[in-house]
């Protein structure tokens, strides 16, 4: 039995083989303070973020896409893949393919095997993200044409053209979702003096953030904490403010777009310019991101048919590839 995993900054996707996707949970966890106990993980921890009492934690054991807290990160894969093997578990060791930034480094790699390993998969193997998402979102990455993928994720958003089955210019850029929602609660701190949390930030993003037009939004009521007098407060923002809160982080993504297109062939930039840009992850979602894009660099941007799922779906689709090379690796070492 094989399985792929989405090891995300906010979700965790598992795709299991005959089954597709079969878990879409945040990657939290919540756990006893003293005794490192688990207490929830995905979904019902994310209920818990910004709520607990002094002897629990409720904590994202990834940031900016790496493992932040190794233990914490171990104990969720475990969850997850005990939750998908059911009884088999405790008989059959399943193998893993698991994803991991484009410019992920060593260290960071060797820390995402070892805690597969550590949970209980029988092998672990990585694939690059933006390939995967290639792969989910129906690319044909094997011929001889350039594909531009941009995934935007929770913790990072890659930057790729691949082209005969491997990825000849790409980049990482540690800003995605949750750079997004910490830009919109700086924003209402120092604009309305408001002290929001997370989770009100990324429903913000998602109920009024559009970056190209907000002529067919309203503005949303926020409530939240007032960092003068520290009573409750609540405020209406408008999605033209929100446009400006994404600013920042918006121009960082773009700028490692235009930076790839810079580095790439001419005859692959042709390619590009006649296929488009593919985008994907959920940041892929943000109204108008797409039109930005495409606004900035001149291609066509198009946002894959099932963003969120793509990685997870082409983890799993992937599996004889990695297996492959895998084998041509040690096939090498045996030279």
């Amino acid at each position: 039995m094989y399985i792929g995993i989405d090891l995300g900054t906010a979700t965790v996707l598992v795709f299991v083989e005959g089954k597709n996707i079969v878990i879409n949970e945040p990657s939290v966890v919540a756990m006893d303070r003293k005794t490192k106990d688990i207490k929830a993980v995905g979904v019902e921890a994310k209920k818990m973020l910004g709520k607990t009492h002094a002897n629990i934690i409720a904590l994202r054991p990834l940031r900016d896409g790496v493992i932040a807290d190794f233990n914490a990160t171990e104990k969720m894969l475990k969850y997850f893949i005990k939750k998908v093997c059911a009884y088999r578990f405790f008989f059959f060791k399943p193998v893993v393919i698991i994803c991991v930034p484009a410019q992920v480094t060593n260290v960071e790699s060797r820390a995402v095997k070892e805690a597969a390993m550590a949970a209980g998969a029988k092998h672990a193997y990585l694939i690059q993200e933006p390939m995967a998402a290639a792969i989910g979102a129906g690319l044909n990455v094997d011929d001889p044409v350039g594909n531009m993928v941009v995934d935007i994720g929770g913790g990072t958003t890659d930057v790729a053209v691949i082209s005969l089955g491997g990825i000849v210019v790409g980049e990482s850029l540690r800003v995605a979702g949750n750079k997004m929602d910490d830009a919109i609660i700086r924003y209402l701190r120092k604009t309305y003096n408001l002290l929001i949390g997370e989770q009100t930030a990324e429903e913000i993003k998602f109920q009024i953030g559009n970056i190209y037009s907000q002529n067919d939004l309203e503005g949303m009521e926020i409530r939240g904490r007032d960092l003068v007098n520290g009573l409750p407060k609540t405020i209406l923002v408008e999605p033209e403010e929100i446009a400006e809160a994404l600013e920042e982080p918006i121009n960082s993504i773009i700028t490692t777009v235009k930076s790839v297109l810079e580095k790439t062939p001419p005859e692959l930039v042709s390619d590009i310019i006649d296929r488009g840009i593919v985008m994907t992850g959920g940041g892929s979602l943000l109204r108008g991101l797409d039109k930005k894009i495409s606004s900035a660099v001149g291609i066509p941007v198009r946002v894959a048919d099932d963003p969120i799922s793509c990685v997870a779906v082409g983890t799993g689709k992937a599996f004889k590839r990695v297996m492959s090379r895998a084998a041509q690796r040690d096939e090498m070492k045996f030279r």
